[in-house]
């Protein structure tokens, strides 16, 4: 499918710091990314991290453990080339990033029914690069409403600091991370999507998420990309400067490697964020 976006898109992703892309996955995607999302939840990729579930479980039963898989791609060949490296992405990517672009993470949010959304937050604070470029590309796999948690956004804050962080106190509401606080929150939107369509989103926008009050689930891949050229001081070992570091666990997605003489180092690894009220619930 010819994903394309014209320049007033390009335009409002740089005035409001994010844009939505309607339809860019198709529903043939969307159905494999589902269907990979249960294998993964399963156990059905051998990994040592990746726990064989009882087979006696349906579908449901069985999502219902999972908030998160971090870097599903790194397992998952369906993730990989229908998620991370979609020609669409790659094809918005190239307008607003640039013609060299590289995604260091995936991460696979199943978000099932009472669970907590993320507080405002922006994901600079925990992927720094050196040139701001950093973009999410927020994969919708089922619709994302109000009720379900969809994505909240704060239009032009990508062009405001990074603020500062700091617990919550509503852990009915949030989970566990830390949350943003210094800023004007009174323009906030939400930002309702169908599945199949996309949202790309600055790394300096402060966005959030509520719990999930629905009954369906909030399914959705994102992935974080930045511009090929800037070098990334990400996870720097002991010792190590962030003015020459670059982590390397990439992969290109469109164009060159201006590091590729770095070569390439298996550094991150695929991990799993329980529901908490299912641990709580084996706890008792």
């Amino acid at each position: 499918m010819s994903v394309s976006i014209t320049d007033q898109d390009v335009a409002s992703y740089h005035s409001n710091g994010f844009l939505t892309v309607p339809g860019l996955a198709s529903a043939q995607d969307v159905e494999a990314l589902r269907a990979d999302t249960v294998r993964i939840c399963r156990g059905q990729y051998p990994h040592p991290r990746l726990e064989v579930m009882d087979s006696s479980l349906n579908d449901d039963e069985v999502l219902r453990h999972f908030l998160c898989i971090h870097f599903p791609h790194k397992v998952s060949p369906v993730m990989l080339e229908r998620g991370v490296k979609h020609p669409g992405m790659a094809a918005v990517l190239q307008r607003i990033i640039g013609p060299d672009v590289k995604c260091m993470q995936s991460m696979l949010f199943v978000k099932p029914p009472g669970f907590q959304g993320q507080a405002w937050h922006q994901d600079e604070i925990y992927i720094p690069t050196r040139d701001r470029s950093l973009t999410g590309g927020w994969i919708a796999l089922d619709d994302a409403t109000i009720e379900n948690g969809c994505l909240y956004v704060i239009p032009g804050s990508h062009k405001w600091a990074l603020y500062d962080q700091r617990p919550h106190d509503n852990p009915d509401e949030f989970d566990f991370a830390p949350e943003s606080h210094g800023f004007d929150e009174a323009g906030e939107i939400p930002v309702e999507v169908k599945a199949g369509d996309a949202v790309f989103f600055n790394g300096y926008l402060l966005h959030r998420s509520r719990r999930n009050r629905s009954q369906v689930y909030r399914r959705v891949l994102v992935n974080h990309y930045m511009n090929a050229w800037s070098r990334l001081p990400w996870q720097l070992r002991e010792g190590e400067s962030a003015s020459r570091a670059d982590f390397r666990d990439i992969v290109m997605i469109s164009g060159d490697d201006p590091y590729a003489w770095m070569g390439l180092e298996e550094r991150a690894g695929i991990s799993l964020r329980r529901c908490k009220a299912i641990d709580e619930l084996q706890q008792a």
